[in-house]
């Protein structure tokens, strides 16, 4: 018999979505949500997805992953990006497979991009062009990428206010796609709505929540805490062994992930490992802080608390029934 949650009068599938800043505790309570429901987890994380990135990526231990099914963890080397329509497309296929298992699926992550490519969907974008993106690259290097944002928000103003000028990868990425094709990615975008048919949100019920402290100074102290644990675990070792491959470059989605690309700085030269060490855990605060205002903006979702409006730290069983109870009620 297939599990469902109840959410009023809806006989659609239920699917949960767990969201929330990096080192809020999103992986914790999705391991406790399993001690009490038959569920399946689906990470959302860019980094998550890629293999031999364990510890820079907070990676689920064996034992975690032991505990309950895992999907898109490990399915990809570092030399070969994912990108949010991949995830579109994983995810869908996992979430109708575990269904089908009569479980329901928990998508738990920070990569807000990947949520919202499988809400909204995603356009037909043209194929990368790296000589596109090698002249975007040097045009950054020789004038910065608030350059490049400023030359996005003369072809593309809605996509430029919504990436911030220090995003790189974003920037590139949206101003390759109008060099190629003279379309910007927003064109692109209402035109895939536009022609969109049976949505995702349209075949299940979706209950969203998201995990994240009152007290920001609360994340910045667990930011820096988990960091400096990751760099004791052997962070930089992991980061080592990517730097002699011949194959990785810091133009690859994967080494230019949060916590890792400080580290490559510091093997090419270009830091101090102290230096590499705060840059990282400056560059985690700021993911933090746009993760934060994604989820301010996000509809319909329902807060999950891990301390006091005075920045007292919660205890668990507190944070798990804050969760559960969204579970339980019949009207979310």
């Amino acid at each position: 018999m297939t599990f469902t949650i109840s959410f009023g009068d809806s006989t659609l599938p239920q699917v949960v979505f767990l969201m929330g800043p990096t080192a809020s505790g999103k992986t914790a309570l999705a391991l406790e949500i399993a001690n009490q429901l038959p569920v399946e987890i689906i990470s959302v994380d860019s980094a998550l997805v890629y293999r031999g990135m364990d510890i820079g990526s907070a990676k689920p231990s064996a034992a975690e992953l032991a505990q309950v099914p895992h999907h898109l963890i490990d399915i990809r080397d570092p030399a070969s990006p994912y990108s949010a329509a991949d995830f579109r497309v994983d995810a869908e296929a996992l979430v109708e497979q575990i269904i089908a298992r009569g479980k329901t699926p928990v998508l738990v992550g920070g990569t807000m991009l990947y949520f919202k490519a499988l809400l909204e969907g995603m356009a037909d974008m043209p194929a990368a062009d790296p000589a596109i993106r090698a002249d975007i690259e040097q045009l950054a290097q020789q004038q910065g990428w608030p350059a490049v944002h400023a030359e996005l928000k003369k072809v593309d103003p809605v996509a430029a206010a919504a990436i911030h000028p220090n995003h790189s990868q974003r920037l590139s990425r949206a101003l390759e796609v109008y060099r190629s094709c003279g379309q910007t990615i927003t064109e692109l975008r209402r035109q895939q709505q536009a022609g969109a048919g049976d949505s995702f949100q349209d075949r299940y019920r979706i209950l969203q929540m998201a995990i994240a402290p009152h007290d920001r100074g609360l994340l910045h102290r667990r930011i820096e805490q988990r960091y400096r644990q990751m760099i004791e675990l052997g962070l930089l070792d992991e980061v080592r062994t990517m730097y002699r491959r011949t194959d990785l470059h810091v133009a690859l989605p994967s080494v230019r992930a949060v916590g890792y690309r400080q580290i490559w700085q510091y093997l090419d030269g270009e830091l101090t490992l102290d230096e590499a060490v705060e840059k990282a855990i400056v560059a985690t605060r700021q993911l933090a802080k746009r993760q934060l205002t994604w989820l301010r903006g996000w509809p319909e979702l329902n807060w999950v608390y891990i301390d006091k409006e005075d920045g007292q730290l919660l205890p668990k069983d507190e944070i798990i029934a804050q969760a559960m109870g969204f579970i339980a009620r019949k009207d979310i």
